[in-house]
């Protein structure tokens, strides 16, 4: 993929060829979403090796692990614990302390990009879905995206009131993690039937309109250090407004707010909307490289 000759979006661009750039020099590197995709397959890898070889370097799944012998627990899942139960137990205060301050270094839904395996999936299911809205064989559905904040609240509701993990029976990415880890489940046929729905229906439905967990992490987010920041060098393309699945943070990229920034000076933007992933796939894509990372808190380092 060769962001500086090509504009491209999903429809034009072939999905291999997305895990390589050619930098300005004319030099083949290493996608960001490459990097993401070793990033995900290492972290599950060890999750496989440390239960089948019992390596214990990160023993577990997503939910809930340990790792070398430190206890790191999903947030959400300590909400779900404690408005089911009443009680956070000691070592649960102290795992999702460290994953909290983690993510608010790193990026609070960097979750959703870095880490989740169901992300993978998605993205597969993303370029289906578009190359069959390109033949006029779906039509393409949006919804509101703020109706994640609906069900974040209902399964803490449903947690609460039945006293169980309600949303572990519909958890994708604990579906896939536990399958990692462990091995086989018929739990597996959910996730065939919402990567269905993702292809057939509605581009990237699960993760944008419903998982609580990268809501949850999203909230993190909003005060997180690491961020994507815009500058003044971008000319309005929109690629990066096509690739993105979360494609309304990117709103300040749209040229009706050249006139207010150019009145106020402003050059740099930080892009804090809760439902950035940091994925980088508008980086790979802007042939201005008016999209970067940004560490929020450089100047205290």
């Amino acid at each position: 993929m060769n962001k500086y000759q090509d504009r491209n979006t999903i429809a034009k661009t072939t999905f291999g060829s997305t895990f390589y750039t050619v930098d300005n020099q004319g030099k083949k590197r290493l996608s960001l979403r490459a990097k993401r995709w070793a990033a995900i397959i290492s972290i599950h890898l060890l999750f496989f090796l440390s239960f089948k070889v019992d390596i214990q370097t990160l023993e577990g799944t997503l939910s809930g692990s340990r790792f070398l012998g430190f206890h790191l627990i999903d947030v959400f899942t300590t909400l779900e614990v404690f408005v089911a139960t009443y009680h956070m137990p000691v070592n649960m205060i102290i795992g999702t302390t460290t994953i909290v301050i983690a993510y608010l270094l790193i990026g609070g839904r960097t979750y959703c990009a870095w880490v989740c395996p169901y992300g993978l999936l998605s993205e597969i299911g993303e370029k289906l879905h578009t190359m069959l809205v390109q033949k006029k064989i779906i039509k393409e559905r949006t919804f509101d995206h703020r109706i994640k904040y609906a069900f974040w609240a209902i399964f803490l509701l449903l947690a609460f009131t039945s006293g169980y993990l309600v949303f572990e029976v519909f958890n994708v990415v604990g579906i896939l993690s536990r399958f990692i880890a462990y091995g086989w489940s018929l739990a597996l046929i959910w996730v065939a039937i919402v990567f269905s729905v993702e292809v057939f229906f509605a581009r990237r439905a699960w993760c944008k309109y419903v998982c609580p967990i990268g809501t949850t992490y999203g909230m993190i987010g909003t005060v997180s250090a690491t961020r994507v920041e815009w500058n003044d060098r971008c000319d309005h393309c929109m690629v990066c407004h096509d690739v993105c699945f979360e494609s309304h943070i990117l709103e300040l990229t749209k040229p009706q707010y050249d006139k207010e920034r150019i009145e106020k000076g402003i050059k740099k933007q930080v892009i804090t909307n809760a439902d950035c992933t940091l994925c980088g796939r508008c980086i790979d894509v802007c042939h201005q490289d008016a999209l970067n990372y940004t560490f929020r808190l450089k100047s205290l380092v």
